[in-house]
């Protein structure tokens, strides 16, 4: 049996250009239409599996608060039907059920006996709640004293509390500082392990890569792709990287092929004494084909392509990879690997690739800022030209990387 299926579920809502017209409908009976409805969700049939993690990603206005919303029985649909199997928790709009003139301590009573807890249950998880959202001594402070961070962290301790069957997540990771955040997706695992189903909406995919098993695509209400993590995620970054309308009625399609390094999808800062130029960085596959999501262990080169405005006579170029916190991670050029550029002409045009063979690195963001100097001297830099998530690999990274090894036990030192 699964946890939760979706059966031709459609949910319209009714809009009304001004307040009258919906007296006016009333009045009528029915026998005049003054609405136009609105279609969040059209058509949608999905079934999730038991004890996995599945994920929805969508633009915003895309439907996803209203499809978890319809799970957590908050909405009901227009049409078709929604089924749940098991207790279910929602991490929705946190803390909107606190009182705000009530203690922390007061609220945790009050918010988990809403949940189904009873006090003697509570009085034994408290403990456990009050470690967990670690506001100190505000627990006995009343809650308008609360920073938003503070109302979340109390909020996400006491929904994770009452150990649902299906846990529901809608962007509550997104608020609070990055040690609460970690904190938050370690208890996530240890649900996962648990056999939990967890149904996460987030706009950070390096968050969908991280502990997604499948993954639901939403444009417009509709269904453009479901499927695994690897095969969803790939074709949602590229239709968000391309910036372009998303049409709900084509169907999941391969990334286009790459184009040459003749673009720069971001700028952050750039500076330079413009004796040259960046024209276009790219990060391509071993087949060409550009890359939104690096997978462990495997080869992607770095593209960038540039032109001297000034005759260079001694020209290099590299790049700056950043991680998800804007830190630098690495660093390499042409000259850093042994290789020297050919002077140029003021008008030439050079591109270099860059092939570098990926270790497994933790699921996050990262950037490349491409530079170009003569003689040491910065040329042109842009900061966080583009960006890539890397995937997760088969087994979790502690730290910041996964480094190749291998094991052997050396004979000698076994004991007879």
């Amino acid at each position: 049996m699964n946890a939760l299926e979706f059966n031709h579920v459609s949910k319209s809502y009714a809009i009304y250009d001004r307040p009258l017209d919906r007296l006016k409908e009333l009045l009528s009976g029915g026998r005049r239409s003054y609405r136009r409805d609105f279609q969040a969700v059209s058509d949608l049939s999905f079934s999730v599996n038991r004890g996995e993690v599945f994920c929805i990603v969508g633009e915003n206005g895309s439907g996803k608060s209203t499809t978890l919303q319809m799970m957590a029985g908050i909405l009901q649909p227009t049409s078709g039907s929604v089924t749940v199997n098991g207790s279910i928790a929602a991490l929705l709009e946190l803390g909107a059920g606190f009182n705000p003139e009530f203690t922390g301590r007061d609220n945790v009573y009050l918010s988990a006996s809403i949940l189904g807890l009873s006090k003697r249950e509570i009085d034994n998880r408290y403990r456990a709640i009050q470690e967990f959202a670690g506001i100190g001594d505000f627990i006995n402070r009343p809650v308008k004293t609360y920073s938003s961070g503070m109302i979340v962290r109390l909020a996400f301790a006491v929904a994770i509390s009452t150990d649902p069957e299906v846990l529901l997540v809608d962007e509550a990771l997104a608020v609070g500082d990055t040690s609460f955040r970690h904190r938050c997706m370690r208890r996530i695992h240890e649900l996962r392990s648990q056999g939990v189903t967890i149904v996460f909406v987030s706009h950070a995919i390096a968050d969908v890569e991280a502990i997604g098993d499948h993954v639901l695509w939403l444009e417009h209400g509709k269904a453009i792709a479901l499927g695994t993590a690897e095969i969803v995620l790939p074709l949602y970054l590229a239709a968000m990287t391309d910036r372009g309308p998303v049409s709900a009625a084509r169907p999941a399609a391969l990334p286009a092929p790459a184009p040459k390094a003749d673009s720069i999808p971001n700028v952050d800062h750039r500076h330079g004494d413009g004796r040259a130029e960046i024209l276009g960085i790219a990060i391509l596959n071993e087949y060409g084909e550009p890359v939104h999501l690096m997978m462990p262990r495997s080869r992607i080169t770095i593209r960038i392509t540039f032109r001297a405005n000034e005759a260079l006579a001694r020209p290099a170029a590299g790049f700056v990879m950043r991680n998800h916190l804007g830190l630098d991670f690495t660093e390499t050029g042409t000259e850093q690997e042994g290789h020297s550029l050919q002077p140029l002409r003021r008008g030439d045009v050079s591109t270099v690739d860059f092939a570098i063979d990926i270790p497994e690195f933790y699921p996050g963001t990262f950037s490349f800022s491409p530079w170009v100097t003569e003689r040491s001297a910065t040329c042109d830099w842009i900061d966080n030209a583009i960006t890539v998530q890397m995937a997760h690999g088969e087994g979790p990274v502690y730290g910041y990387i996964q480094l190749p090894c291998r094991v052997e036990v050396n004979p000698e030192s076994q004991l007879a």
